[in-house]
């Protein structure tokens, strides 16, 4: 007799085995990437660098340990980090809005954070420990003001609207700010617009981590609600659904996770936007492995485009948003065309 497998447990099936398959290429991609770069790293010798206790190894080893261990891994790690959150947050709005352009951008949550940290860049000389509350308040008044000004219209049209006029209203701030800059603070503007993953380093991570962890955790739980929208807004609200309620827990939590992102990384496009048409196309729709997928492939992009800025030009680097830019938006435009 044929045992019969429910097509649905047939789809999860396939669903876990490209999850697996994404989870690998991320693993293999960190690898290549921590051995990349000005000074190479051989692959072989990974194992020995990152287990050998430091300094009891030859001498002609420990130059490639303090750099595995103390430049590369931490700004790799960072890297998919950051990668994993642009996604998730970008699909999570794409959800909300129902449309396949939305990202944190979107409602001004980005600008919002850029001017908290160009404002930081200015006045308080653009230290970390001055640009991440900088650009989190920024990011959550950014938010605030969206959504008091987007609810006095009933769906989503009003916060897509104030979004759309707070991140005008913000860029012309930024930009009255940059004309103002000196020499010295334009170069920092101008190197931190451009997003880089330099600045990563094992106490960044630490600090970051957790926090950013734990939100998209929150984030995830919301699959379901993310799937009933799929239907629209009222038919959600007929399932059970506190549409009102989700989509401010939504906003809320992209602001909380791009503020500190923002500040450490800079400006980074691209990433939230096509990753998760990437993934939909591989998974559909199903936000219960759209959204972990989404994070993967994130964190792959972000790891092979900080790869890539790191290698056409060395010893110098390219600032990774430029990276992201010229291969996200020719990328975004041959998906547009090809599936008219």
């Amino acid at each position: 007799m044929t045992a019969i497998t429910h097509p649905r447990l047939i789809m999860q099936q396939d669903s876990n085995w490209q999850l697996w398959m994404l989870a690998g290429l991320l693993i293999l991609l960190i690898m290549i990437s921590a051995s990349s770069g000005a000074v190479s790293i051989p692959l072989s010798l990974l194992p020995k660098l990152l287990f050998s206790p430091r300094f009891e190894i030859g001498s002609e080893l420990q130059l490639w340990q303090s750099v595995l261990l103390d430049m590369r891994l931490p700004r790799v790690l960072f890297g998919a980090l950051a990668g994993a959150v642009l996604a998730l947050t970008g699909a999570a709005m794409q959800a909300l809005f129902r449309n396949p352009l939305a990202e944190p951008g979107l409602l001004g949550i980005s600008s919002g954070a850029s001017l908290g940290a160009v404002l930081a860049i200015l006045l308080g000389g653009g230290s970390f420990m001055v640009l991440a509350p900088a650009a989190f308040v920024g990011s959550l008044l950014a938010t605030a003001l969206a959504y008091h000004l987007g609810k006095r219209h009933p769906g989503m049209a009003g916060l897509l609207l104030a979004g759309i006029a707070i991140n005008a209203i913000c860029g012309s701030l930024i930009g009255l700010m940059t004309y103002m800059a000196d020499d010295h603070q334009l170069r920092s503007l101008t190197f931190w617009s451009m997003g880089s993953l330099a600045g990563a380093t094992w106490p960044l991570l630490s600090a970051l981590s957790p926090v950013l962890l734990v939100i998209s955790a929150f984030i995830l739980r919301h699959w379901r609600a993310m799937n009933a929208l799929l239907l629209g807004e009222r038919e959600a609200q007929h399932l059970g659904f506190p549409i009102k309620a989700v989509r401010r827990k939504l906003v809320l939590l992209t602001a909380l996770l791009i503020g500190p992102l923002v500040a450490a990384t800079g400006g980074i496009g691209f990433v939230g936007l096509v990753v998760p048409h990437l993934v939909r196309m591989m998974l559909g729709a199903d936000h219960r492995r759209l959204l972990p997928a989404a994070m993967l492939g994130g964190a792959i992009a972000l790891v092979a485009a900080d790869c890539v800025a790191r290698l056409v030009v060395q010893p110098a680097e390219l600032p990774i948003g430029i990276v992201t830019s010229l291969i996200g938006g020719p990328f975004f435009l041959w998906l547009l065309i090809s599936r008219k």
